[in-house]
């Protein structure tokens, strides 16, 4: 049975790829800061093939210690989705340090350090998944979002550099970059900026975490094994 980690999985996106997951019957382990009603359902409903921790990507030891937890409870980590990421708000201009430093430190910096706690023991295994969630502002931007825009295109360059490291071993890596979903990060939109919004979408309608967790479930699936290296993006069409 393969193994997925999923980090930040306790809303949002990342509970929708936890669902996706444990539901065609592969073991999932997850962390993000706290415990959610969706953490605790999914221990009592799935016993041994789940796995949670509360911790911040931040923290390099605890990240360590927690790896070797999964592999002690789950067993090898065949598949990575490394979804956790903070937005911030605000024009450069207005942005203050400890804002930058902290988009920065989780979306590339502790991704970063995850992926190569990760793929080590993928390289022994020689057969992988690494699946990055980027964003269509990384590759089109966004009024307001420039900080968190440049972590998700760097997201998308970590992907194509890293596909060529780990290929000759069987393990892929690629990014799916959604567009403008209905979860908690997009709560702040008004109706009127929502509404802009399904209006320049050919689907009609904002995405869900479903139509990502779709996209997903195919990268990391046997039939993908000859894709890499690769953008994904699920959009509804938005950014065509």
């Amino acid at each position: 049975m393969k193994v997925a980690l999923i980090s930040g999985g306790s809303k949002g996106l990342g509970a929708g790829l936890v669902d996706s997951f444990l539901e065609r019957g592969i073991k999932v382990a997850t962390f993000s800061r706290s415990a959610t009603e969706k953490t605790e359902a999914w221990q009592k409903k799935y016993g041994e093939n789940f796995y949670f921790e509360a911790l911040s990507l931040g923290d390099k030891p605890a990240c360590k210690q927690y790896i070797q937890n999964v592999q002690e409870k789950l067993g090898d980590i065949n598949i990575l989705i490394n979804n956790a990421g903070v937005a911030h708000t605000a024009v450069l201009a207005l942005s203050d340090d400890d804002a930058i430093d902290r988009v920065i430190d989780t979306n590339l910096k502790g991704t970063f350090y995850l992926t190569r706690l990760v793929c080590r023991p993928m390289l022994s295994l020689g057969w992988g998944r690494i699946i990055n969630i980027s964003s269509i502002v990384g590759l089109s931007g966004y009024r307001g979002l420039s900080i968190y825009s440049a972590t998700k295109a760097g997201l998308d360059g970590f992907t194509r550099s890293l596909a060529r490291e780990l290929g000759a071993r069987n393990i892929t890596v690629n990014s799916v970059a959604p567009g403008y979903l209905t979860t908690e990060m997009t709560e702040e939109i008004n109706e009127k900026q929502r509404a802009q919004i399904i209006g320049r979408t050919p689907m009609g309608r904002m995405g869900t975490a479903q139509d990502v967790a779709g996209a997903v479930q195919f990268l990391a699936s046997e039939e993908a094994d000859f894709i890499t290296g690769q953008v994904l993006v699920v959009d509804g069409g938005i950014g065509a």
